[in-house]
C-alpha cells in the first residue's frame, strides 16, 4: 500500500524493557509515548528498534538508533534529537554470555593454551523454532578448534577442553578468539557472537568466568537517513535514594508556607523555587512537588498557594493560568494523579465508540476525498456539502454525548478536585471582584478542566491509558476534530 504499520522495541543490553503501540498505515508515526526504566548501573547500551507490523509472517525490522552508555551520561540535560536509522545487520545483533576458563601454563615446550568451554546463555534466537543449535569455536595463532553442536537451545551446555598449541617465541599482540556460531544444515552458519583476550593478559593467571557476547567490529557506513529517522528524547538519571527521615527538613521547608501562612512569601522556600525554576524543568519539579504534597496530605493547599501566588501577578485576566508556570503545570499533574480512573469513567464509553465505528468524518474541505462517499451511497461520490452535514452530524453526535456524560459525573469527580476547583473559584473571584470580570472565575476551572484534562485525552486517548492502541489516521483525524 506504499506505507508501514510501525511500532517500537526497546532494549537494554538485548533485553526488552518496552514496546511502543503501533501506528497503522503511516510512514511518519506520533508516538509520544514516555518510560522510566530502573537500569543497573553497569548497563552498556540502550537500542530501539523501529519494525512494520505484519498480520501474517514474521514483522519486519526497517531499522534501529543505538546509544551506549557513555552517549547517553555524557549529556547531563539528555539526548533529544532526529537520529538516522542505522540498518539491522544479523552478525551485529548478538546477546548473551559464555563461560570459560582459560589457562597458559608458565614453563612447558610446547606451550598449549588450555580453554575449557563450560557453557552459555541467553544466545540469541536465530532458527524459526526460536532456538539455536549452537557451537563454540577457539582461534589463536592462525589454529581453531571447535566444540560440538548441541541441538535446539539457547542455553547450550558443552563442558568440552580445547587445547591449541602456541608457537614458540614471544607472543607480541596474539589474540584468542571465542566465537559462538548456530549449525544450519543448509546455507552458512549465523553469528551468535565473540568474546576476544590478548594472550599476554592470560599468561599472568588463569581466567575464568562469564564473559559478554560483542558483535563483530562494525564496518556499517552512515546511510544519511535513508531508512529514515526517529525523534528520541532520552535523560539518564542517577538517584541515590536515602532514609525517609533523611528528607524530613526538605519536607519542613517545603511545607512551612502552608503550614505556617503568616510569615512573609517572598522569602519562602516554594518562592524561591518557583522563581528560580526553568521552563525545561518546571513538569519535572510540578511533578515531584506534586507526590510530595499529596504524601503530606497537603496537594490542595499546594495549589491554593500557588495558584493565588500566580493570580496576584496577573493584571489581564484573559491570560490567567495560560502560561506553563508552576502553578499551571502543578495543576495539570495533580489531576492527572488523582483524577485518572474519573477520566476513564466519563470518556471511554464515547472513544471506544469512536474507534470501533471507524466512521469517516472531515470539515475541511482541502482535506476531504469525496469518493468515499461511494462507500456510503450506491448513488456516486457524495458532494463537498454532504461530507461536511454528515461530519457535522456525528461530531455533534460524539460531542454531546462527552458534554453529557461530563456535566452527569458531578458525584463522581474526586472529592480533592471539587475542593480544589472550588478554592480556585474563590480567589479568582477576590483576585477580580468586578461585575464586567463575572465569567472569569469560570474560564479559570474550565482552562484546566477542559484545556488541561478532557481534551487532551480525547486528542490522544492511548497517552492516558484509555485505549491500548494509537487510533489509526482516521480516527485520529476525528479525535483532533472533537479535541477542537
Amino acid at each position: 500500500s506504499g506505507s508501514s504499520d510501525p511500532y517500537c522495541v526497546v532494549k537494554v543490553d538485548n533485553e526488552v524493557v518496552a514496546r511502543t503501540a503501533t501506528v497503522w498505515k503511516s510512514l511518519n508515526p506520533f508516538w509520544g509515548e514516555e518510560y522510566t526504566l530502573l537500569l543497573p548501573r553497569g548497563f552498556r547500551s540502550l537500542t530501539i528498534y523501529v519494525l512494520d507490523e505484519d498480520t501474517i509472517g514474521q514483522d519486519d525490522v526497517i531499522g534501529k538508533v543505538s546509544l551506549s552508555h557513555q552517549q547517553i551520561s555524557a549529556e547531563p540535560r539528555g539526548v533529544d534529537s532526529w537520529l538516522s536509522l542505522a540498518p539491522v545487520n544479523p552478525d551485529q545483533e548478538v546477546q548473551g554470555e559464555i563461560h570459560l576458563e582459560l589457562r597458559v601454563p608458565e614453563r612447558g615446550h610446547p606451550r598449549v593454551l588450555r580453554c575449557h568451554l563450560i557453557q552459555a546463555r541467553d544466545l540469541a534466537p536465530r532458527d524459526p523454532s526460536g532456538t539455536s543449535d549452537p557451537f563454540a569455536r577457539v582461534s589463536c595463532c592462525g589454529h581453531a578448534l571447535e566444540t560440538a553442536v548441541v541441538k535446539k537451545t539457547r542455553f547450550p551446555h558443552w563442558d568440552e577442553v580445547l587445547e591449541l598449541e602456541l608457537p614458540e617465541g614471544e607472543l607480541g599482540e596474539a589474540v584468542l578468539s571465542v566465537e559462538v556460531w548456530d549449525w544450519d544444515v543448509v546455507g552458512k552458519n549465523d553469528f551468535l557472537g565473540r568474546v576476544e583476550f590478548p594472550l599476554d593478559a592470560l599468561c599472568t593467571g588463569p581466567t575464568r568466568g562469564w564473559f559478554q557476547l560483542l558483535p563483530f567490529p562494525s564496518t556499517a557506513e552512515d546511510h544519511g537517513g535513508q531508512l529514515g529517522a526517529l525523534r528520541l528524547a532520552v535523560r539518564l538519571v542517577e538517584d541515590t535514594v536515602l532514609p525517609p527521615h533523611h528528607y524530613q527538613p526538605l519536607i519542613q521547608l517545603l511545607t512551612e508556607p502552608i503550614l505556617c501562612p503568616g510569615q512573609p512569601p517572598e522569602g519562602t522556600a516554594l518562592a524561591v523555587l518557583e522563581e528560580v525554576t526553568s521552563g525545561e524543568s518546571r513538569q519535572d519539579v510540578a511533578t515531584k512537588l506534586v507526590k510530595i504534597f499529596l504524601g503530606q496530605g497537603l496537594a490542595v493547599p499546594l495549589l491554593d498557594y500557588l495558584t493565588t501566588r500566580e493570580l496576584a501577578r496577573t493584571t489581564d485576566p484573559n491570560t490567567l493560568f495560560r502560561s506553563n508556570s508552576l502553578a499551571s503545570k502543578s495543576m495539570e499533574q495533580f489531576m492527572k494523579v488523582v483524577g485518572l480512573p474519573y477520566l476513564h469513567e466519563v470518556l471511554k464509553p464515547v472513544v471506544n465508540r469512536i474507534f470501533e465505528e471507524k466512521k469517516y468524518v472531515e470539515l475541511d474541505p482541502g482535506k476531504m476525498e469525496l469518493s468515499r462517499g461511494r462507500r456510503i451511497s450506491f448513488k456516486g461520490s457524495l458532494s463537498e456539502a454532504q461530507v461536511r452535514e454528515s461530519s457535522l452530524e456525528l461530531l455533534k453526535g460524539y460531542l454531546g454525548d462527552i458534554v453529557d456524560a461530563i456535566v452527569g459525573s458531578v458525584d463522581k469527580c474526586p472529592l480533592p478536585m471539587r475542593v480544589a476547583f472550588k478554592q480556585l473559584r474563590r480567589r479568582v473571584e477576590e483576585r477580580f471582584p468586578l461585575a464586567q470580570h463575572e465569567e472569569v472565575q469560570y474560564f479559570s476551572i474550565s482552562g484546566f478542566l477542559f484545556l488541561r484534562f478532557f481534551a487532551p485525552a480525547v486528542l490522544t486517548p492511548k497517552l492516558f491509558r484509555l485505549r491500548e492502541q494509537h487510533a489509526e489516521p482516521r480516527t485520529g483525524r476525528t479525535l483532533l476534530l472533537l479535541a477542537k
